[in-house]
């Protein structure tokens, strides 16, 4: 009779731990990537932020996006109101997933590089992501306030 300990614990292979140890260090950045900006009604206006639009993913209906998104909010308490505004080159789009739902914004005007979300903001996480309808990718500044135009 062989007796095994533990053989009811899986082995790891070289392979897993490279595996493992190179998420260990590439999560961090982008883990900072998406670290939650917190907002909450009063907030220091304008709240102003940038990066790259774009990425490899076909959203479907809103343009390529990145892997992972270019932002999260946390809204800690209703917004009566507010308007996120993404300025950039390109084709841009705006993907929003938040308590309410998903939305997509495109440009009023299809050569306009500006896109604009407003509205009441409820309480909770929402999650950016800026695309690019053409597959590009190009520098944008998102701002968020509570002024309306």
């Amino acid at each position: 009779m062989k007796i095994c300990y533990p053989c009811d614990r899986p082995r790891l292979r070289f392979g897993s731990i490279v595996t493992l140890a190179l998420a260990m260090i590439l999560a961090p950045a982008g883990a900072l990537r998406s670290q939650p900006l917190q907002i909450a009604p009063g907030f220091r206006e304008p709240l102003s932020v940038s990066g790259v639009s774009g990425g490899p993913n076909n959203s479907g209906d809103c343009g390529f996006v990145a892997q992972g998104p270019n932002h999260v909010i946390e809204v800690t308490q209703d917004l009566p109101y507010w308007r996120i505004a993404v300025q950039t080159a390109g084709a841009p789009s705006l993907m929003i997933q938040g308590p309410r739902g998903r939305f997509c914004v495109l440009p009023a005007n299809a050569a306009a590089g500006n896109v604009e979300f407003s509205g009441y903001g409820d309480k909770g996480t929402y999650v950016i992501f800026v695309g690019d309808r053409a597959q590009g990718q190009h520098p944008y500044s998102l701002s968020i306030t509570q002024q309306r135009n």
